[in-house]
């Protein structure tokens, strides 16, 4: 039985503790070229602003800082990626005034179908298109519509055209660290969107959960039935590993703030106030630990984890545990002040100072003094991860100048329900995850203020993608999720009565099979009424 990370063991620094890390932050070698220069721009010119310094690179201006730790080729590919999604998204706008502007042809329809296939990759509804000789052309329907088969083609695309990490060798490393699952609960903001995949550079498929809830609060009660049933999944079935490999399980929750604008452009689930949203997150997963406590006993004790993002950088901040698993907000690791310090240094010692940094955090006394240094996998993991992020803090400068020009919210959609495993791009999508929309009303009224800003104040639509996954094993399974996917719409129509009404709410329905790699569904508005009637 493998002892090793037991709760205690590790109360004073380990031999070896300086070694270099291993396994997800090897470094890809020096960088051979100038990144280019930016060329993702926000939807709307107003969301430029002056943009300050670079935060993280104080260097020569005419000479880009080139993080020895930075993996080029993961950044180069992640920027593609990010590219060809959002300049989808952004084609719509535009697309369809060119639509609009041909609407009184006498071959209208054929000419806007001919358009949208070319530029959009898709075609039109039929209805809405012959329907514009009697009317002005519905172009709220249609900006809806564009949003909701753009989502589903970029999914498509992303999920057979963009491979990953080995996703066995990350399970295989968390295993090493002593973690049979991690589960990473982010702040629903659609600037964390890309935090598996971009700011911690991990593959999905290597995280046990990932579900964001407005201000990372997750539902204590629906976790720990996640909990539970990964462990039944280790005793019954061995996966991972079996239940004696003497191995945790990690939950992880995320804030974060804006240093550009911190008393406005945070965490609004927070009121942007970073210290707010920093000890909710804290309190938060502490109640987690309690209650598997609690209720299963010391045995079945988990460890937590907080990590804070500026949005403006994706520069992360780790607050280190001590030895008993208990964290502090005055005890972390900032990952920009490591960046600066770490830039002009070779690998070896660039890998060198980030296990110093950890050893450092641990040492801290006063309001941030803990009980001796975190066991040898956590600070493993805690270096990997900010190895991984140092090539984000680099994309970030290479592509940006060291900081997003749009530091607040651009979101394209909402994404309501499951979410979309296909879509890890920053600000592209608010998710708001539920199951109800009674129990999701508070993140979906923070989503509905951000799109009146966003798109209402000009005349566009709220789109809102209703996602939900079922299980191909269950029989009756989907008919089920479709019928749900039909009554969260509903609600959610209700709620929104105004909006509805005035057709500046826009709801496209999908399901999918929760098996990996399974593609998405639309569901129709008459889906579940044709479903109950086969019944």
């Amino acid at each position: 039985m493998n002892t090793r990370n037991r709760p205690g063991r590790h109360v004073s620094p380990q031999p070896g503790a300086n070694r270099p890390p291993y396994g997800l932050g090897t470094a890809a070698g020096i960088l051979q070229e100038r990144r280019r220069q930016p060329v993702l721009a926000p939807r709307d010119a107003a969301l430029k602003s002056a943009v300050p310094a670079n935060p993280a690179c104080s260097t020569d201006p005419e000479r880009p800082c080139r993080h020895p730790l930075t993996n080029e080729p993961e950044n180069r590919r992640l920027l593609a990626h990010e590219q060809t999604v959002k300049r989808r998204f952004d084609a719509i706008v535009p697309i369809l005034k060119r639509i609009a502007g041909q609407q009184h042809e006498s071959d209208f329809v054929e000419r806007a179908q001919a358009i949208a296939h070319a530029d959009l990759g898709f075609e039109l509804p039929a209805g809405i298109l012959g329907d514009a000789w009697i009317a002005n052309l519905d172009m709220r329907a249609l900006y809806g519509e564009c949003v909701m088969r753009t989502m589903r083609l970029m999914a498509e695309q992303s999920r057979t055209a963009n491979p990953q990490q080995n996703v066995d060798d990350v399970v295989a490393f968390f295993l090493d660290c002593g973690y049979h699952a991690v589960d990473i609960t982010p702040c629903s903001d659609g600037r964390l969107k890309g935090l598996v995949r971009y700011v911690l550079r991990l593959p999905d498929d290597a995280v046990r959960s990932r579900k964001a809830y407005a201000g990372a609060m997750f539902d204590v009660e629906a976790n720990v039935n996640r909990w539970i049933a990964t462990e039944l999944m280790r005793y019954r079935e061995g996966r991972p590993v079996t239940a004696d490999a003497g191995t945790r399980y990690l939950k992880v929750a995320v804030y974060h703030w804006s240093s550009s604008d911190p008393t406005h452009e945070g965490c609004a689930a927070h009121g942007s106030n970073a210290t707010d949203a920093a000890e909710a997150g804290l309190a938060r997963l502490r109640e987690f630990r309690q209650a598997i406590e609690n209720s299963f006993c010391c045995g079945a004790s988990v460890d937590t984890l907080l990590i804070g993002v500026d949005t403006d950088t994706d520069a992360i901040k780790v607050h280190v545990p001590d030895a008993n698993g208990e964290m502090s907000l005055y005890r972390a690791v900032d990952n920009l002040l490591l960046y600066r310090q770490t830039v002009n240094d070779d690998a070896t010692r660039a890998r060198l100072k980030v296990y110093q940094a950890i050893q450092a955090a641990s040492a801290i006394t006063g309001w941030g003094a803990g009980q001796g240094d975190p066991h040898e996998g956590m600070r493993r993991l805690i270096a990997t991860l900010l190895i991984n992020n140092l090539s984000q803090i680099e994309y970030v400068c290479g592509n940006w100048g060291g900081r997003y020009p749009d530091i607040g919210h651009n979101e394209r959609f909402i994404s309501v329900g499951d979410g979309f495993e296909e879509f890890q791009v920053r600000n592209l999508a608010y998710f708001a995850h539920l199951h109800t929309v009674e129990e999701g009303a508070p993140d979906l009224d923070v989503g509905i203020r951000i799109f009146s800003k966003l798109n209402v104040m000009h005349g566009l639509p709220v789109p809102v993608a209703i996602h939900f996954r079922y299980d191909s094993r269950v029989p009756g399974c989907r008919e089920r999720t479709v019928e749900h996917c039909q009554r969260v719409r509903a609600a959610i129509e209700a709620r929104y009565a105004e909006l509805s009404r005035s057709g500046l709410l826009v709801c496209g329905m999908t399901v999918q099979d929760k098996c990996p790699g399974s593609p998405l569904e639309p569901v129709e508005a008459n889906d579940a009424s044709v479903l109950r009637s086969e019944r």
